[in-house]
């Protein structure tokens, strides 16, 4: 059985200094890491910018698809692990912010591997319901979905040769959101920062807000125009702030004490496509 490894789960885009901090990118729902392969260029020359590639499109076409939210998380915190000898960022948008959160927790739960930050865009925080979701098995219900929320998998489905491709991860990745309940918010000890499209018709600013609650250190919340799918035209505003706090942080200890299967510490006064 083909165990794919940390290479084919995530790409790299070197920098051309030694890193300093590594960001790494978690795609949307039906998405790929060709959706950030603009930002490889987009931060300082000690950022290293790393994509998941997630099973089922591109370089891992013929890869088994995933449709459990944890099993996802289980083997992609397995591949990141060794990108951890630097200081680590994750950014993910919509389910990526999801697979983010879950891969933070079991990298600082199961390894001891505190994040620099935890950055979560367009999606509801985990404790919260989801809005009602399309049946991932009724194929009608799901294209609607897409192409309601419009992005370039829209677009791709319009090209019947493209669609066939495209079609299958699109499914299991919307079992794997569908899949995913509401589950109670770990505080963690690093910054969280939150993103959303001021017209997503899913999301408002109350609702991000509630990533409050997965955060013991500092929360912020920074809304640009656009819908569901506003990083692509506010792409350039997106990753100057992103850019600003990789900056701005001061990594910790690569590794810090927390006993594997153990609760993190509660947060005082902090209030999951």
């Amino acid at each position: 059985m083909h165990n794919p490894s940390a290479s084919e789960w995530v790409k790299r885009h070197p920098s051309s200094r030694t890193p300093r901090l590594r960001l790494l990118c978690l795609p949307h729902a039906g998405g790929s890491a060709a959706f950030f392969h603009e930002w490889r260029s987009a931060f300082d020359d000690d950022i290293e910018v790393l994509v998941a590639r997630y099973p089922g499109r591109h370089e891992r076409l013929n890869d088994p698809l995933m449709t459990s939210m944890d099993d996802l998380a289980d083997a992609l915190t397995s591949a990141v692990l060794r990108f951890t000898d630097t200081p680590l960022a994750i950014f993910g948008h919509s389910m990526g912010a999801s697979l983010a959160y879950e891969v933070a927790l079991r990298l600082l739960q199961e390894h001891g591997v505190a994040l620099t930050a935890l950055m979560v865009s367009g999606r509801t925080p985990p404790h919260l319901a989801d809005r009602a979701f399309p049946d991932p098995d009724d194929a009608d219900a799901v294209l609607d979905e897409v192409r309601r929320l419009g992005g370039t998998d829209a677009m791709l489905l319009e090209d019947p040769e493209l669609a066939d491709l495209i079609l299958p991860a699109i499914f299991a990745d919307f079992k794997v959101v569908a899949g995913y309940p509401p589950r109670a918010s770990v505080p963690l000890p690093f910054p969280v920062a939150a993103y959303l499209g001021d017209c997503d018709p899913d999301v408002d600013p109350a609702t991000m807000s509630g990533w409050a609650d997965a955060a013991s250190t500092s929360f912020e919340l920074k809304v640009f125009p656009g819908d569901h799918f506003y990083l692509v035209e506010q792409q350039a505003e997106l990753t100057r702030d992103i850019g600003s706090r990789l900056r701005a942080s001061r990594p910790g200890p690569k590794r810090v004490p927390f006993p594997a299967g153990s609760a993190a510490p509660a947060a005082s006064g902090a209030q999951g496509l």
